[in-house]
């Protein structure tokens, strides 16, 4: 057994339980990282984290996931560049659960994986009392919310935190969006909207082939599966409810009887054989794959969905949309409005923008351009002030907020900013009462919109 910073276990018959570290502070966190899966995972871990131990026990069945996930974490350690030093001890096995919450190495378990096992992941470990912070979805089906309930009401009880991974709370353009959203004098009141023009919209397009930490994504083939990954409909879609309680009603507790699901539908993405083996690195589709498949061997995946819902009396919508890969020089992107009764506030992110996340505020009809414009430019001084260098850009419908370099962190630093806040919660000794009210709030919505949507095919886009 090897315990220097950047070894780890690697024997299947070795439980973390008999491994003595004298290495390890018991003045800091223990993070334990069960059946990893999905590349979030290791983006938790991606930069150092000062409250955390450097030991970190993993336990998972024995596969590529987590030779994988391992794989990444090493390559995170020997960097040239602000390298990590996290010692991985492993155990590898098929009991890897009941080890886990037997030998209670650490106080606080990482999920990110087969979202088919999470709620009980989940679940189990609050039990058992250990923290839980878990990758969006936590849950996928309607028949496993009540289990989610039961978690979050027992972690209550029980003085413990579970809390999922939002991060795009910390995109700056997301960040401004909803700062200028508090100003009456540029934005003015936030408009109800109505289904076909709701008061605020949020959609997102993802790719299923695309870089991460610096190399092609393999993505396990069960994340085609929508009874184990969860149809489109209420996975990312999670961001983007959650963006709309953030921005529209900050710090405000957000009750099941305050919001209704109005309409929903799913699509799905036909992925020709080719660019499933390119995505996974197989050359046969799992048994469980097949009933995805169409007569030309073309896997279809409902991982598209949209639909709309009202949130103390506001329409909201919300659309997620999967393609293969990205264009030449895009990424992953996000559209955002607004409504306001003075202005809209608007996020862009297409070829035009060059992909990069772009606020624009446009002033709505009627609305003095000379006044509005100095009013705008006195909101971004004051922004100024916590987010230095934003420079207003007139446009042909209104301003563009430029944003510095310094400021763009990305998708993948974000993961460090909110892992930050989620042990700056476990000092502190609990999470805010809106955060807890509004996570079951949130995929209450998720499940209502999975119930009432309808399967279209891929023309009816």
């Amino acid at each position: 057994m090897c315990f220097l910073a950047g070894c780890s276990s690697t024997n299947e018959d070795r439980g973390a339980s008999e491994t003595k570290d004298n290495t390890m502070d018991s003045s800091k966190i223990r993070l334990l990282t069960l059946d990893p899966g999905h590349f979030h995972a290791y983006l938790v871990q991606k930069a150092p984290l000062e409250q955390l131990d450097t030991n970190v026990f993993v336990y998972a069945p024995a596969g590529d996931e987590v030779e994988e996930h391992l794989k990444k974490i090493q390559q995170f350690n020997n960097r040239i560049e602000n390298p990590t030093r996290w010692n991985q001890i492993v155990y590898r096995g098929p009991d890897y659960q009941e080890r886990m919450l037997a030998e209670r190495q650490g106080n606080v378990v990482m999920l990110a994986g087969n979202n088919a096992k999470k709620t009980r992941y989940i679940y189990d470990a609050i039990a058992a009392g250990i923290n839980v912070l878990a990758d969006k979805p936590m849950v996928i089906k309607p028949e496993d919310y009540p289990l989610l309930e039961q978690a979050l009401v027992m972690a209550e009880q029980k003085g413990l935190l579970l809390y999922d991974i939002m991060t795009e709370r910390f995109e700056i353009t997301t960040i401004l969006q909803k700062e200028l959203s508090q100003d009456f004098e540029v934005f003015g009141k936030l408009q109800k909207g109505t289904p076909d023009n709701p008061g605020i919209s949020k959609e997102s397009v993802h790719h299923f082939y695309k870089q991460v930490a610096g190399d092609p994504l393999k993505r396990p083939a069960w994340f085609f599966d929508i009874t184990q990954e969860g149809a489109g409909i209420v996975d990312v879609s999670t961001h983007l409810v959650d963006l709309i309680f953030w921005e529209c009603f900050p710090e405000q507790p957000i009750h099941q009887h305050e919001v209704e699901v109005i309409n929903a539908r799913q699509w799905t993405t036909a992925l020709l054989p080719e660019q499933f083996q390119k995505a996974t690195g197989l050359t046969n589709y799992p048994d469980y794959l097949h009933k995805y498949l169409d007569a030309d061997s073309n896997l279809n995946v409902a991982a598209n969905g949209e639909f709309v819902f009202t949130t103390k009396g506001v329409y909201g919508k919300v659309a997620v949309v999967w393609n293969f890969e990205a264009p030449n020089g895009g990424k992953d992107t996000h559209y955002s409005i607004m409504r306001g009764s003075i202005s809209n506030l608007i996020i862009k992110q297409n070829k035009e923008q060059h992909y990069i996340p772009s606020l624009f505020v446009e002033p709505q009809p009627g609305v003095n351009k000379l006044k509005f414009s100095e009013k705008l430019a006195g909101a971004i001084q004051r922004l100024n002030e916590k987010y230095p260098g934003l420079v207003i850009k007139p446009t042909t419908a209104g301003w563009e907020i430029a944003i510095p370099d310094a400021l763009r962190l990305g998708h993948e630093a974000h993961f460090k900013q909110v892992t930050e806040e989620y042990l700056r919660y476990l000092e502190e000794g609990k999470l805010p009462n809106w955060e807890t009210t509004n996570i079951l709030t949130k995929y209450y919505i998720t499940m209502e919109a999975y119930k009432k949507s309808i399967i279209s095919d891929t023309n009816n886009q």
